[in-house]
């Protein structure tokens, strides 16, 4: 009785193997056909069942179904035919985890030792086809990332990015070219647009190392380290920034920013000191200098910074504006001194050397209006000299200035 039992389970086991691997050869033979859905119903049994779910046909078939799928609509984009993308680009992700497998399996020695892996030739081959033909993964990455779906279009991408470096590809003689940089950057730009930081980064990196769009990378890079809150990466990116593209004034103006709110300005001096080291005909950088060393209280230092600048740079509106405001600055400290002062004389003499500097700055702040009088901080400027004046219609017309800015 022990045998027969023993006879029927092996029977059943024997039946069961050999329905499953029945079902792999009807898959095949379905997605040959273009019945995906039925392929795929039988694939999914025998990749459930233990007779068939740990060998390379089966992963193989899986992969095969999908890589035809994609095969299948790939005729009809060609022919202009309408065809669903998503299902195209789904079709192709979904293969490759699949092939993966099958590889794995058949490189695993039989009984002798020997490994004949009989699918790596036409695994590699897909893999290339998605590689190089730009209506697979490349258009399916740039359609999800025109539509904004931005997550979507960087896990695509990514996908396309690690095909050369896969271990099966060795020697398929694949090339990281001018696409595969490009998609490198977008695959960074979809991270950031879909707030992935980490991502992003580690894809502005990579970007970098390529000198391709290094500039836009270190930018970019920077902002995704401010936005995670790490002041180390992003001050070494606008430090390496800076040092790659030294004539590129918005590293250097951040790093200052950063150096002056977080109280270190004789640091942000120092980096002015060196771009000025190497570059000693940047008008901005002397600008900014002064700027700095108004506000360290170093008048005469930021008086001979503006006066470079606008040597260099006639137009420099914001350096007119800075001796105008050192120079209304020290009216201010008069006009406080003379509020202390009780003799009468002495009063009237220290508010005339007041209102004489007041007179002094007013031609100052004008040009710097007359060079660029879309910024509100030098007609405020203009409206306080003007107000101290007594320069009634003149503070009245810059009052309507201002407001029409700020509609």
């Amino acid at each position: 009785m022990k045998k027969i039992i023993l006879s029927i389970a092996l029977l059943i086991g024997i039946t069961g193997a050999y329905g499953q691997k029945a079902n792999v050869s009807k898959a095949k033979s379905k997605a040959t056909s273009g019945a995906f859905g039925e392929a795929r119903e039988l694939i999914k049994q025998a990749l459930a069942d233990p007779n068939t779910a740990n060998e390379a046909e089966t992963w193989y078939v899986a992969g095969f179904i999908e890589a035809q799928h994609n095969e299948d609509l790939l005729k009809k984009a060609v022919l202009k035919q309408p065809y669903n993308k998503n299902e195209k680009g789904e079709a192709i992700i979904a293969s490759i985890p699949y092939f993966l497998k099958a590889d794995e399996f058949a490189q695993i020695p039989d009984a002798k030792g020997k490994v004949k892996n009989k699918y790596r030739k036409d695994i590699v081959n897909e893999l290339k086809g998605y590689y190089n033909n730009e209506q697979n993964l490349y258009i399916y990455g740039a359609e999800l990332y025109d539509d904004k779906h931005y997550k979507e279009a960087y896990h695509v991408f990514k996908i396309y990015l690690e095909i050369p470096d896969l271990p099966i590809m060795e020697g398929s003689g694949l090339q990281k070219d001018s696409v595969f940089l490009a998609l490198q950057y977008y695959a960074a730009l979809a991270a950031s647009n879909a707030k992935m930081p980490e991502q992003a980064i580690e894809m502005y990196k990579k970007s970098i190392s390529s000198k391709y769009e290094q500039l836009a990378c270190y930018q970019l890079m920077s902002n995704e380290y401010r936005e995670i809150k790490d002041t180390v990466g992003y001050v070494k990116t606008l430090q390496d920034g800076f040092s790659t593209f030294p004539k590129e004034p918005w590293f250097l103006q951040n790093l200052i920013n950063h150096y002056i709110f977080s109280g270190q300005e004789t640091v942000a001096v120092k980096y002015l000191d060196d771009a000025i080291a190497n570059e000693p005909d940047i008008a901005e950088y002397y600008y900014v200098k002064g700027l700095l060393e108004e506000k360290m209280n170093n008048i005469e230092t930021a008086e001979a910074n503006f006066n470079k600048s606008l040597e260099i740079d006639p137009n420099m509106a914001g350096a007119y504006a800075g001796k105008g405001r050192l120079i209304f600055n020290k009216a201010l400290i008069l006009y406080e001194n003379a509020n202390q002062i009780k003799d009468n004389k002495a009063y009237n003499a220290e508010m005339e050397k007041a209102e004489n500097l007041v007179q002094q700055s007013m031609p100052l702040f004008r040009k710097a209006v007359e060079l660029n009088d879309k910024e509100v901080e030098y007609l405020e400027n203009l409206k306080l000299v003007y107000y101290r004046l007594n320069m009634v219609d003149e503070y009245n017309e810059t009052v309507k200035k201002i407001n029409a800015l700020g509609q």
